[in-house]
């Protein structure tokens, strides 16, 4: 996303931003989560204290399994389990 894209997007000026990437300036906590919001990504990875980037769809998926009663939690770990121990046991006879 262009700085042009993210300026528009947040309703402020290009500049501004430019100013934030250069480090001139130190966003609010709301433009934060707001750049962050935009851009996608948690705000931990926003300012540097994850370099563990999600994909907002494996959030959202996150989120849904939190909503599940305890049963179908477990019947969708134990699924995952396999599948992720299968491609695992796959890259070790494929090596």
């Amino acid at each position: 996303m262009s700085q042009g894209e993210l300026a528009k997007n947040l309703n402020v000026h290009c500049a501004v931003i430019g100013r934030y990437e250069r480090d001139e300036v130190k966003p609010s906590i709301e433009m934060a989560a707001a750049i962050a919001k935009a851009l996608e990504i948690s705000l931990d990875y926003l300012v540097g204290n994850s370099d563990l980037l999600l994909e907002k769809n494996v959030i959202n998926k996150i989120l849904d399994l939190q909503k599940l009663n305890p049963e179908d939690k477990g019947h969708v770990f134990a699924m995952l389990d396999a599948f992720l121990q299968s491609q695992k046991a796959k890259k070790v006879f494929a090596s």
